[in-house]
């Protein structure tokens, strides 16, 4: 392999207010080409402290700018690729979907973004065993830290939410092995089922559920079962007024009718999937809902 040569980008060393040395955008471009051009990291380190670098701050240049090169070649990919996705049998617009052990109708359907709204999903008695269930063990919802792979609460979303471990319940693995049926989907590729409350006033602002593969904390959170595909938001109850499933890219909304579910894919995670979605404001009355997150992989 080529060593790596000198060059301006290398010798012209940047400092912060106290004197640090910081790599600067001319460097992390000169290393990726010497990356791409197959020279190994040690000529790469030696060509750097040969021109004034710190070992130290040179190593972590290194690390840091191809480490993010590397995810972002990754993601690219993705984006040029897709990936399978959860998929109703919808070809012959049928007015209704087999879930084993129940019908289910096929309400609307849309293909950017891919939406199908799903009617009579669970049954009154099986909405009502769901918030009885989760009732008891509510806290205020978090949200994905990016950063770091963990969740905390978050001002954009304002509910009080529970998870289900999947198959905790006969309820929950009935449900589970209903929505791998119509999804045709693995169950064990689905996360537990989530709960959520909405109060008066209480909403979850526009957002993607899939991660965004390029922040720090994405190795953490695709380790446990890879991207987020699909989602699947089954209405617990109806709102007096608001509360509705809203998909501002595309003007669309779904009321939030007792009962009935909304499903989205989305292939990539990339905004041109158009599943930019909220939780718009329940203004009176309150707003329960399950959700059912789908993988790429098994979900552990």
């Amino acid at each position: 392999m080529s060593k790596a040569g000198y060059s301006s980008e290398i010798r012209s060393t940047q400092a912060d207010p106290r004197g640090i040395q910081v790599a600067s955008p001319e460097l992390r471009d000169w290393i990726i080409a010497q990356a791409e051009s197959g020279c190994q990291p040690a000529d790469v380190l030696a060509a750097m402290l040969a021109t004034g670098w710190h070992e130290n701050v040179a190593i972590r240049a290194m690390e840091d700018t191809l480490s993010a090169h590397l995810a972002n070649k990754a993601r690219m990919a993705e984006l040029r690729e897709g990936s399978a996705v959860p998929v109703p049998l919808l070809a012959e617009h049928p007015s209704h979907l087999n879930g084993g052990d129940r019908q289910v109708q096929v309400l609307m359907q849309m293909d950017a973004p891919r939406v199908v709204v799903l009617g009579g999903f669970l049954s009154h008695e099986e909405c009502d065993e769901l918030v009885a269930l989760a009732a008891k063990r509510l806290t205020r919802s978090e949200t994905v830290v990016n950063e770091t792979g963990g969740s905390e609460v978050n001002h954009a979303r304002t509910s009080d939410g529970m998870f289900f471990s999947r198959g905790e319940f006969e309820l929950c693995t009935r449900i589970e092995r209903r929505i791998a049926t119509l999804l045709n989907w693995p169950v064990e590729n689905g996360e537990g089922l989530q709960v959520l409350r909405y109060l008066p006033g209480a909403e979850y602002q526009a957002h993607h559920d899939y991660f965004d593969p390029l922040q720090p904390g994405a190795s953490t959170i695709l380790a446990r079962g890879g991207q987020r595909v699909g989602t699947l938001v089954m209405y617990l109850n109806t709102p007096e007024k608001g509360g509705g499933t809203t998909f501002p890219d595309v003007g669309l909304e779904v009321g939030p009718i007792k009962g009935n579910a909304v499903f989205f894919s989305y292939d990539r995670p990339d905004a041109a999937t158009l599943t930019l979605h909220a939780g718009a404001p329940v203004i009176a009355g309150e707003k329960w809902v399950a959700t059912k997150w789908l993988r790429q992989g098994e979900f552990n």
